[in-house]
């Protein structure tokens, strides 16, 4: 119960943070070339590892939600930079068997992620499509776990739980770092406001876990399908 107390506190921390990033960016929206916005929508997570001697193991892809903050400077009508604030959940499934018995626990993952790119869009007025290229830094917030194990105490076979994932800080990574982009279309609606639908991938370049083994390497990464759509306004 702690422990989800925990996550909980550092969830709507995050989200705090998003809010306060929007407000902290008000006052540089002075001109015609800014726009600020929320998004929110669904993710697809994959989660890769070298098994190894792990012939049994598998991982599942999973979904998950991501919400958001974006700001967006136009240096001219096809050429921008974009700074973005978002709460990722990167979930998977990890299934084995045990004693002709399949075992299913499901893990939630929550991240908050700071992707920066180079916007490229193209079209009209009002329709427009465009391109996002870049990088994002990010931190593991807290998680958690479910499913079906076996108990190997007792007689019981198979048994359900839920319960919060509590972060070991000798082998688990607190922060990510990968490349991120993204393709999609704008409607501007309205003088000053705008409607987006983007498709994005955060592709990590570090592994959720950091190398304690002496004789051998225990690489894992994430990489995350994301479909979001959001409202801008634009200054």
């Amino acid at each position: 119960m702690i422990n989800s107390d925990i996550c909980s506190c550092r969830v709507r921390k995050a989200l705090r943070m998003m809010v306060l990033f929007g407000l902290l960016l008000l006052p540089y929206q002075a001109q015609a070339q800014w726009r600020l916005g929320v998004n929110g929508g669904g993710t697809w997570n994959h989660y890769s590892i070298n098994k190894q001697y792990m012939t049994d193991y598998r991982y599942v892809d999973e979904w998950g939600g991501l919400a958001g903050v974006t700001t967006q400077y136009n240096f001219f009508d096809w050429l921008g930079l974009r700074g973005e604030l978002n709460f990722v959940q990167r979930n998977y499934r990890h299934t084995r068997y045990e004693y002709a018995d399949k075992l299913s626990v499901r893990y939630e993952n929550n991240y908050l992620l700071l992707p920066v790119t180079v916007n490229f869009s193209f079209g009209g007025q009002k329709v427009r499509g465009f391109v996002n290229a870049g990088v994002y830094g990010g931190v593991w917030l807290c998680g958690k776990r479910g499913g079906t194990e076996y108990n190997s105490m007792g007689n019981d076979g198979k048994y359900q739980f839920s319960e919060p994932y509590t972060f070991n800080s000798e082998k688990d990574q607190r922060g990510d770092f990968g490349y991120t982009g993204g393709v999609g279309i704008e409607y501007k609606f309205h003088e000053h406001w705008l409607a987006q639908i983007e498709a994005v991938c955060y592709y990590s370049v570090v592994s959720t876990t950091k190398q304690y083994m002496d004789y051998q390497k225990d690489y894992r990464y994430n990489t995350t399908i994301g479909l979001k759509a959001g409202v801008s306004y634009v200054f």
